[in-house]
């Protein structure tokens, strides 16, 4: 497997963290099935890769040009439309009060 290929899988994962979405949701986004989009993200020998057609859906999904999603997680989270951010990342915040 190629570095570009993990760093657009490690991308595509922190898009999905920051936006809230599961595999499902991505899958619907881009018209794949989920068992598609886990078969990419996975990385395992046999599986399937992210293609160039599916980068232009990836884009067109997040609203964030191909090489901003080909640049880092990093730099693609930081690209992402406001609109698209979930409101809480990684799910529920604990508040602890001084007892």
């Amino acid at each position: 497997m190629s570095s570009t290929e993990r760093h657009l899988r490690l991308t595509v994962a922190a898009l999905m963290y920051a936006t809230g979405e599961t595999q499902a949701d991505l899958a619907k986004g881009l018209r794949l099935s989920q068992g598609q989009v886990s078969r990419k993200q996975s990385g395992k020998a046999g599986g399937s890769s992210w293609t160039l057609a599916d980068l232009d859906k990836l884009s067109a999904h997040y609203g964030i040009p191909v090489p901003d999603l080909l640049s880092g997680s990093d730099h693609a989270v930081g690209h992402l439309p406001g609109t698209r951010r979930a409101s809480t990342l990684g799910g529920t915040q604990t508040t602890i009060t001084p007892g």
